[in-house]
């Protein structure tokens, strides 16, 4: 609906008027024309992109992660509390 509303033309003179339509006209519109599954028209592509930035992104921070425990800069299973642990000042 956003891409029906931001996709309408623009006079080319600036005396020309174009009667521009609101999103309720352009979803009526939509839905007449494309029916239901007209609002999922990109979505795959969208889901796609999605998939690939959120696997880049996990795969640099699980390296990011193997890295840092393999140059001795933490450990798996490392207290952030202190080197004591939780629980050091029980008595």
């Amino acid at each position: 609906v956003r891409a029906g509303v931001q996709g309408q033309l623009i006079p080319p003179h600036a005396n020309e008027i174009i009667q521009k339509q609101g999103a309720y006209h352009v979803l009526k519109n939509l839905w007449l024309t494309k029916g239901f599954w007209g609002l999922y028209a990109g979505v795959g592509p969208s889901v796609a992109r999605a998939f690939l930035v959120s696997g880049s992104r996990f795969s640099a921070y699980e390296g990011a992660l193997w890295l840092c425990r393999w140059s001795g800069l933490t450990s798996a299973g490392e207290s952030k509390v202190g080197e004591e642990g939780p629980g050091a000042c029980d008595d």
